[in-house]
């Protein structure tokens, strides 16, 4: 055999004898070699061996440009943006009013655990609102990671700390018994009832306004929670957990069925608290209640309240009936406690349809009521 070529990257040689051409290279710290055929010319043997060539990793291309925020945002809006209406407008307004004003023209790059903590810093917000920018900023550095805009690296905005992130700037109202019996003796319907609903199973005010005559199974006694309603548009509920099956005690159901009766809209696909302004197409809208809320709130001598107060006394009276805190946990539907919740399975129903029934009766006598055997 005559070598008739060398290179770095191999060589071709023939036999004199056959007037075959063959290949051999190294690769992974070893020889190769190839049969190629016969060839008139070294050029055309070794232009066939290129193919058996093994190619060294080409870097890839890098963007020419990381985007801006601006323009990042953009995109992120048409593939990665929340879904759910409430979320979808709480992270629209974040970033309109706060995120883009300030880093609209910045490359994404540029934006830093340093410079975003200093800014966070300097806004009059309560440290809840400095997270949930936070949250949005480090998505969008998540999205251009994805997006392979930049490359894979550690997001700096989880270097990112906010002060006081743990700590309540308003400390949750909750009512007492009292409170709450004298709140709803001034309230008119269909308020009073939406009350009830609210305190005895925990709802936020989305999620009972959202309430259909469909949703309660009569004969089951129990309750469908599986849409929320805000800002009169209706949408899915906060979290999968949020989506449950309740039982519903007898006191509660009548009281129901008293209102089925006074009602004009009580067809099972109308809304339980549908507005007469919207003809039933609608329920009350949010601002509606929380109007007639803070009057009977100033009726009773109550000051400021909100409609979530109900869901903190809701948590407040299950404990102060001796629930266990699993059966708590299950009855708040709480998306962020699903471990805790699977220890107990299916085995508190029980339990917790007992823990509703003494909350109904505190609601409405004042007194706890024990569960009725089914």
């Amino acid at each position: 055999m005559r070598r008739e070529s060398k290179s770095t990257t191999g060589s071709v040689v023939k036999d004199r004898r056959s007037q075959i051409w063959q290949f051999f290279w190294w690769a992974d710290g070893r020889r190769h070699s190839k049969t190629l055929g016969r060839f008139p010319t070294k050029t055309a043997a070794w232009n066939a061996a290129q193919q058996f060539r093994v190619q060294p990793p080409q870097p890839k291309p890098q963007p020419s440009s990381v985007p801006t925020v601006a323009a990042l945002v953009e995109q992120y809006r048409k593939e990665k943006m929340p879904t759910r209406h409430d979320t979808r407008g709480g992270y629209e307004s974040w970033l309109r009013v706060y995120i883009l004003p300030r880093w609209a023209k910045t490359q994404l790059t540029e934006l830093q655990a340093r410079p975003v903590e200093m800014w966070l810093d300097s806004l009059s917000l309560a440290p809840k609102s400095k997270v949930h920018i936070r949250g949005i900023l480090s998505s969008l550095w998540n999205y251009a990671m994805w997006k392979q805009d930049i490359p894979m690296q550690v997001n700096p905005i989880t270097l990112v700390t906010v002060k006081g992130a743990s700590k309540r700037v308003r400390q949750p109202r909750s009512l007492t018994v009292e409170q709450f019996r004298l709140l709803v003796s001034h309230l008119r319907e269909p308020f009073n009832t939406l009350a009830l609903m609210c305190v005895c199973f925990g709802l936020r005010i989305s999620e009972a306004l959202a309430l259909k005559w469909a949703d309660i199974d009569w004969l089951n006694r129990t309750l469908r929670v599986e849409r929320g309603i805000v800002q009169q548009i209706v949408d899915d509920v906060k979290t999968d957990d949020s989506r449950k099956t309740l039982t519903i005690s007898d006191d509660l159901l009548n009281v129901l069925k008293v209102w089925k009766q006074k009602t004009q809209f009580s067809a099972n696909e109308d809304w339980i608290f549908a507005s007469p302004v919207q003809v039933g197409r609608l329920p009350y809208s949010y601002t509606g209640v929380k109007q007639e809320l803070q009057r009977a709130a100033d009726a009773a001598s109550l000051g400021h309240l909100r409609s979530h107060a109900f869901r903190h006394t809701y948590r407040t009276w299950l404990d102060s009936v001796g629930t266990p805190v699993g059966v708590q946990q299950r009855l708040m539907r709480h998306a962020d406690i699903r471990t805790t919740m699977n220890i107990y399975g299916d085995a508190v129903t029980a339990d917790m349809a007992d823990a509703h029934g003494k909350i109904v009766g505190l609601a409405l006598n004042g007194t706890e009521t024990a569960r009725k055997p089914v």
